[in-house]
């Protein structure tokens, strides 16, 4: 169903964004790309239905593996507070809703998603699910690789 062959990334819930560049930066070689902070990013989840959270993150630009560093908010899905670590694997899918659906169909569990499910317009870009064993997959719509190829590239020159 996923092709593992196209995850990109793993995500990374800390505490503070720069500290974590820091630690991880200089131990293990990594160049990071601009920092982005999206003061209202969407995001469904089913406790909490729609919100807009104020997030910062960031992606090592070396490939083909990434590293996503993500910064946000006590309470949130992201919170790196009290929940501090590897939180999920990034995967490019080419139909995230169809992807998704398949998913739900066998068991897994429906985290979150970039749009909320009920309002017939989709998921949006990203969806993250987990199966009964416990990964956490975030399903990345590859429409918006090249957008991430030209940020991850600009750190490299």
């Amino acid at each position: 169903m996923i092709d593992y062959q196209d995850t990109f990334h793993l995500g990374i819930r800390v505490p503070d964004l720069a500290t974590a560049m820091d630690e991880l930066g200089s131990s293990m070689g990594l160049t990071w790309s601009e920092c982005r902070e999206n003061r209202e990013q969407a995001l469904w989840t089913p406790g909490a239905g729609l919100q807009m959270i104020h997030l910062k993150y960031t992606y090592s630009a070396a490939g083909p593996q990434h590293i996503e560093l993500l910064q946000g908010p006590p309470g949130t899905f992201w919170d790196g507070n009290d929940r501090v670590g590897a939180h999920h694997v990034g995967v490019w899918v080419d139909d995230v809703v169809a992807k998704t659906d398949a998913l739900v169909a066998q068991g897994w569990a429906l985290l979150g998603a970039h749009r909320d499910p009920g309002d017939g317009a989709g998921y949006g870009v990203f969806t993250y699910l987990q199966p009964p064993s416990g990964l956490i997959v975030e399903l990345v719509d590859r429409v918006a690789l090249p957008a991430f190829e030209q940020w991850w590239g600009a750190a490299l020159t």
